[in-house]
């Protein structure tokens, strides 16, 4: 295929003197213009020339909130291990307080020339965030595949897993055990899957405990073992036999918070993780979690970027993944009766 300047220009959006700027690697050239172009070969099937090809080709962007939970590691290494078989390699960028924040790495990605970023849970999830900084990246061209956190404002491909349903099996086995005080644990209410836990939490105590009224079974808190604990003695505090919690971090806090307070799991109060983090299976009790299905999203989040990458219709909508119960010891049968706490 001849590559004519016209065809690139027309579908960066650009004159054809910039396109021959960026080809030839002359400076003056703005970050987000000089993307655009790059994008628009790849999705034209053009070869970059050399030069470009060999400082830019087949860099992915792939910028994480934190490493600090176990379960976005997971995921950086099911999306990494994924592009290198494909030819790619991941440029992780990964957010710590007072760092460099989520908008300055899209920035740098941009300047390296990457063929597109995958988010993961970023600003995305939370659904007061300013949405522009997405539509900037869909204006250049720039592939992208957002995990967790679904915006319908933001005209890209989404892939989720599915909060509502986990919660579901998470008090449907409480449930099954006798338990009908059950309490949440959960993050700050303005992001999408704090959202989506809190609507399947309350579906499912209605439907399996028969409690219509959640309000004070509900703690928004940190996604922290902090916060964790916090919440749990707050729950312990209005007669909680069990816990579900928003991540396995918080169900470690969780665990501490209860044994502070005098009280033993499961024995006394059972809990419930999020994730199924590498670490969850040797804790002590082993936690009954909510498997993620990591490995299957990450596949999917990269194969979808890809294709877009290379020019295939990629669907602009969210692709959501069914969730795993797995039972460990962290839970039991409700007790006969509560002690008191501390």
């Amino acid at each position: 295929m001849t590559m004519r300047l016209a065809d690139i220009a027309a579908q960066a959006g650009v004159s054809e003197a910039t396109v021959s700027r960026v080809l030839n690697g002359k400076p003056g050239v703005a970050p987000g213009t000089r993307q655009a172009v790059l994008t628009a070969l790849d999705v034209l099937g053009f070869e970059r020339p050399p030069k470009l090809r060999q400082q830019n080709t087949g860099l992915i962007g792939l910028i994480l909130p934190e490493l600090n939970n176990p379960i976005f590691p997971a995921f950086a290494q099911v999306i990494e291990n994924a592009l290198v078989l494909s030819g790619y390699t991941a440029v992780l960028c990964t957010q710590t307080p007072g760092g460099i924040a989520e908008d300055d790495y899209t920035d740098l990605l941009l300047e390296r020339g990457v063929s597109g970023i995958i988010f993961v849970s970023g600003l995305h999830a939370d659904s007061r965030s300013d949405r522009s900084r997405y539509l900037r990246l869909i204006e250049l061209g720039l592939p992208m595949v957002l995990i967790n956190g679904y915006r319908p404002d933001i005209d890209a491909h989404f892939i989720s897993n599915d909060d509502a349903a986990a919660l579901d099996m998470a008090v449907s086995h409480l449930a099954s055990l006798g338990h009908r005080r059950i309490g949440l644990a959960v993050g700050q209410e303005r992001f999408v899957p704090t959202i989506r836990k809190t609507n399947g939490f309350r579906r499912a105590m209605a439907e399996y405990a028969g409690v219509a009224d959640t309000a004070e079974l509900v703690v928004n808190t940190l996604y922290t073992v902090e916060g964790g604990q916090s919440a749990a003695q707050q729950l312990l505090d209005r007669g909680c036999t069990a816990i579900c919690c928003g991540s396995d971090i918080m169900a470690i806090g969780a665990i501490r918070g209860i044994r502070q307070a005098g009280l033993r799991v499961p024995e006394d109060v059972s809990v419930v993780g999020f994730d199924d983090s590498p670490m969850t299976a040797y804790l002590d009790p082993p936690l009954t979690t909510i498997r993620q299905p990591v490995r299957d999203m990450g596949l999917a989040a990269v194969a979808s970027l890809l294709d877009e990458i290379r020019g295939l219709p990629a669907p602009r909508t969210e692709l959501l993944h069914r969730p795993e119960l797995v039972v460990r010891r962290s839970t039991a049968p409700v007790p006969a009766k509560l002690p008191a706490a501390g």
